[in-house]
């Protein structure tokens, strides 16, 4: 993806009340392609590269690891 493609996929994450669980799942699944939560595949490769000692991305940006609720 690139030029006004990414641009518009990156329009629509701007207002997107999950944006930060988004990008913190595709950081943390390191997805190669496309952009998700408003970063493209170029500024989350550069990211990880920045910050290798971080081992949660959920942590990190969202704030809390997602705990499943157990079924009774």
């Amino acid at each position: 993806m690139e030029g006004a493609a990414q641009r518009e996929a990156r329009s629509v994450c701007t207002g997107c009340p999950v944006r930060l669980e988004c990008l913190a799942d595709a950081l943390d699944n390191r997805m190669d392609f496309g952009v998700w939560g408003g970063m493209t595949e170029r500024e989350r490769r550069a990211l990880l590269r920045r910050r290798p000692e971080v081992r949660s991305w959920r942590a990190e940006l969202v704030g809390t690891e997602v705990v499943p609720t157990p079924v009774r």
